[in-house]
C-alpha cells in the first residue's frame, strides 16, 4: 500500500475508504472545476467515475485547466480529462462521454446507475436539467459554481435539503430584437448586434431572417421598425455575394472595396433609412450616419446634443481618445495584418487589448478584419463563427461594434471589454476552483457516509476575515415545482402507446374508466411546457405519445385540476432489450404512483380596520409578499370553434364549483330557470 493509501485510509476510515473503489459516480462537466474536480476524486480513491462534456478545449482554457495542453485545443474536454487523469491513479476506471447531458440516452435509469452524481456545470438549463434528474432517480446530488473569488457548494438530497430550484434563479438578459437592430442604447446592445447578427449576415449561412422578424411582430413589437428591418434584410444579399465574390485584378482593392461596401450599407445607408422614421426619433437621440472617406481622412465630425440641448461636436473620437491613424489596426494585431498574412494574438504590447481606439483605428480595424474574414471564405471555408479565441472574428466584432457605438452616442469598449462581454466570459480564478472542488468532495464524502447532518451549503466570500460561510442545510421548499412532485418512469414503445392508455395507467383507471377516491380525478397533462390535455380538451387522448414528440428521457406532468393531490411527473424509458415483440407495449411501475395531498392555505384572517390617523396612508407590499409560480397554469382557453361545435361541455367538478360561486350554468339557451328576483340572466 502506498503512503498516499495510507493516509487516505486513515481520515477516511476503514469501511468508507474500502467503499469507494466500488463507488459509481457521475462527473458532469470538465472545464474550470470539473477538472479540478476529477483530479481530486481520482486521488481520493474513487474507482468507477463516468465524466460527461460537450464541449472542446478552447485556448483560454489552458490558464486554469490544468489537465489540458496547448496540443489539445479544439479536442474533447471529457476525452483529454480522462486521459491525463488515469496517469495519476492507474487502479481509477474513467469512462469519458463527449455528449450533452440532455441526450434522450441518459435517461432516469441511466442517472439510477450512479450512487452520486457531481455537477461541474455553467449552464443553467444544464444545471437544472441534472437536478430533476437526480430527483427522479433519488440519487444524492452536489451542485457547484464560481464566479471570480466567490463560489458556492450545494448538496442536493430528495426529501431532505431544497433542491436546485427550490430557490428561484435569475433568467440570462435578453433584449428585443428591435432594441438591437434599431435603437440600442447601452454598450452590449451594440456588441450584441456585431456578434450575433452583422456576422452572421455576412459570414454566416445564408437564413432568411424573416422567421425572428416574424415572431417579434407577433410580440407587438414596432410594425415600421420591423418593416424598415426586412428591407435592409433583402440588401444583405449584395453584400454577401461581393465578400464571396473571386478576386479580379489586385486582390486586396476587391476586399478593400467589399470592406467598403458593408460598412456604407450598414453605417450610412440602414442609418439614413431609420432616421426617415421621423416617430421613432422623439423621444430618443437620433443616429449619425457615418461616412467612410471622411473618417480615413480624419475630417469626420460628430455631432452630439449636449445635456443643456446645444450641440457639441466630436472630432474622430471614440472612448475620449482623439483620433489617430491607421497603424492603430497593426498594432493590436501584431505588427501590420494584411489579407494574405493573418493576424495572431502575438502584440508587440502586452496591454494593446486594453488601449482605448478612436474612430479611425475602429474603421481601420474594421477594413483589415472584414478582407481577413473575406479571404477564408474565398478560399474554402463555408461559414465563419464567432469564437472569442479567433482573432480574425474578434477583431469584426470589435470594430462594428465600437463603429456603432458611435453611430448612436454610445461609449465604446476596448478589445478585452469586448471578448469579455461577447465571449460572456464569467471571471475564473484556478484558486478558487480549486476550493470549490475540495469543498465537494468533502460534501460527497458525507453523501456517502450518511452523515446527513454534517451536510452545508458553503459559500466562498471575498471577506479575509471569513473566507468561507457554511450553512445548515435548509428543508426543502413546499411549493417547489420540481422536488415537491411525484416522480414514477413508466417502459415502452411511444409508437405504440396513446396519450390516454399511459395517463389512465399511472393513475390505476385501466379497465375501470374513473379514477381512484385516494388520487386526483380531473387532470390536464403537459411535456415541459405544453399542455396535451386537459379536461375540457381531450384531442390528443388517442394520438401515440411518438407523434407528440414524447420520447424516452422526457417527463409527462399529470397535474390535478383541482389542486389537492401534487403533481405525477412521469419520466419515459425504453422497454427492455430482451423484452418480446409480442409483449406489452406500456409497462407501468409497481407500486402506482401515490401523490401526497398538498396542505391547502389556511383562509387569512381579516385585519381590523386601520386607525383613522392612517387610513389614507399606503404601505406598498415587501418583495417577499411576491410568490414566484414556475409550475403551467392548469387550464387552456377553449376556443371559438371548440364553442361554436355544441354545448359547452362542464365537467361535474367544474359546474359544482361555479354553482358554489353562485353561477349556474345552463346545458343550452333554450332550458328555463324558475322566475327568481335574485337570478340575474347572463348572455
Amino acid at each position: 500500500m502506498s503512503g498516499r493509501a495510507i493516509h487516505a485510509r486513515a481520515i477516511l476510515g476503514q469501511e468508507l475508504y474500502g467503499r469507494l473503489p466500488n463507488t459509481k459516480v457521475l462527473l458532469v462537466g470538465a472545464g474550470g472545476i470539473g477538472c479540478e474536480l476529477l483530479k481530486n476524486i481520482v486521488l481520493t480513491g474513487f474507482g468507477d467515475i463516468t465524466l460527461l462534456d460537450l464541449d472542446t478545449i478552447d485556448l483560454s482554457n489552458l490558464n486554469r485547466q490544468f489537465l489540458f495542453r496547448k496540443k489539445d485545443v479544439k479536442q474533447s474536454k471529457a476525452l483529454v480529462a480522462a486521459r491525463t487523469a488515469s496517469a495519476f491513479n492507474p487502479n481509477v476506471r474513467i469512462t469519458p462521454i463527449h455528449g450533452n447531458i440532455k441526450e434522450p440516452q441518459f435517461d432516469v435509469a441511466w442517472f439510477r446507475g450512479f450512487d452520486i452524481v457531481l455537477n461541474a456545470l455553467d449552464n443553467l438549463d444544464a444545471r437544472r436539467h441534472v437536478n430533476k434528474m437526480c430527483m427522479a432517480a433519488n440519487v444524492p446530488l452536489v451542485e457547484s459554481g464560481t464566479a471570480g473569488y466567490l463560489g458556492q457548494v450545494q448538496p442536493i438530497l430528495k426529501d431532505r435539503a431544497e433542491c436546485f430550484d427550490c430557490v428561484p434563479k435569475p433568467t440570462p438578459k435578453t433584449f428585443p430584437v428591435c432594441t438591437i437592430r434599431s435603437t440600442p442604447s447601452q454598450p452590449i446592445h451594440c456588441i450584441v448586434w456585431a456578434k450575433s447578427y452583422l456576422m452572421p449576415q455576412l459570414f454566416g449561412e445564408d437564413e432568411d431572417s424573416g422567421g425572428e422578424l416574424d415572431e417579434a411582430e407577433k410580440q407587438g413589437e414596432n410594425a415600421g421598425e420591423i418593416a424598415a428591418l426586412r428591407k435592409e434584410a433583402q440588401a444583405f444579399k449584395a453584400v454577401r455575394a461581393a465578400l464571396r465574390s473571386a478576386q479580379t485584378g489586385d486582390g486586396a482593392s476587391t476586399s478593400s472595396s467589399a470592406a467598403q461596401m458593408v460598412f456604407s450599407k450598414v453605417y450610412h445607408a440602414d442609418i439614413l433609412n431609420l432616421l426617415s422614421m421621423a416617430d421613432m426619433w422623439r423621444s430618443r437621440a437620433p443616429p449619425t450616419p457615418l461616412d467612410f472617406d471622411a473618417i480615413r481622412a480624419g475630417s469626420f465630425v460628430l455631432a452630439r446634443p449636449a445635456p443643456n440641448g446645444t450641440a457639441s461636436a466630436t472630432k474622430g473620437r471614440v472612448n475620449g481618445t482623439s483620433s489617430g491613424s491607421a497603424s492603430a489596426e497593426r498594432s493590436l494585431n501584431g505588427g501590420g495584418a494584411t489579407s494574405s498574412t493573418p493576424a495572431t494574438a502575438a502584440g508587440t504590447s502586452g496591454l494593446k487589448d486594453q488601449r482605448a481606439l478612436s474612430l479611425q483605428d475602429n474603421l481601420e480595424l474594421f477594413i483589415s478584419s472584414t478582407e481577413r474574414l473575406a479571404a477564408r471564405l474565398r478560399a474554402g471555408e463555408d461559414t465563419i463563427s464567432f469564437d472569442k479565441d479567433d482573432d480574425d472574428t474578434l477583431d469584426f466584432v470589435t470594430a462594428a461594434a465600437n463603429l456603432r457605438s458611435a453611430a448612436y452616442g454610445i461609449p465604446g469598449k476596448s478589445r478585452w471589454e469586448i471578448k469579455e462581454m461577447a465571449g460572456n466570459i464569467i471571471p475564473a480564478i484556478a484558486t478558487t476552483n480549486a476550493i470549490i472542488a475540495g469543498l465537494i468532495v468533502l460534501q460527497a464524502l458525507h453523501l456517502l457516509r450518511k452523515s446527513y447532518t454534517a451536510l452545508r451549503n458553503v459559500h466562498v466570500q471575498f471577506k479575509p476575515s471569513m473566507p468561507l460561510s457554511a450553512i445548515a442545510m435548509c428543508a426543502p421548499n413546499p411549493s417547489c415545482g420540481v422536488c415537491r412532485d411525484t416522480y414514477t418512469e413508466v417502459l415502452c414503445d411511444p409508437a405504440r402507446v396513446t396519450l390516454k392508455v399511459l395517463v389512465d395507467g399511472v393513475l390505476g383507471r385501466m379497465g375501470e374508466g374513473e379514477g381512484s377516491e385516494e388520487g386526483p380525478v380531473e387532470v390536464s397533462v403537459y411535456e415541459d411546457k405544453r399542455v396535451l390535455s386537459d379536461p375540457d380538451w381531450d384531442d390528443n387522448d388517442e394520438r401515440t405519445l411518438e407523434s407528440l414528440s414524447v420520447t424516452r428521457g422526457k417527463f409527462l406532468a399529470i397535474v390535478d385540476e383541482e389542486g389537492d393531490f401534487a403533481t405525477i411527473q412521469v419520466a419515459i424509458g425504453a422497454l427492455p432489450p430482451n423484452h418480446p415483440e409480442d409483449g406489452p407495449a406500456l409497462i407501468l411501475p409497481s407500486p402506482l404512483p401515490a401523490p401526497p395531498r398538498r396542505e391547502k392555505p389556511r383562509p387569512a384572517t381579516p385585519s381590523p380596520p386601520p386607525p383613522a390617523a392612517l387610513a389614507g396612508k399606503k404601505r406598498s407590499a415587501p418583495d417577499d409578499e411576491v410568490i414566484e409560480v414556475d409550475a403551467p397554469s392548469a387550464k387552456r382557453a377553449r376556443t371559438t370553434a371548440d364553442a361554436s361545435a355544441g354545448p359547452t361541455p362542464f365537467t361535474p367538478s367544474k359546474k359544482r364549483r361555479l354553482e358554489e360561486d353562485g353561477l349556474i350554468m345552463l346545458e343550452s339557451a333554450e332550458e328555463n330557470i324558475e322566475e327568481d328576483p335574485d337570478v340575474i340572466e347572463i348572455d
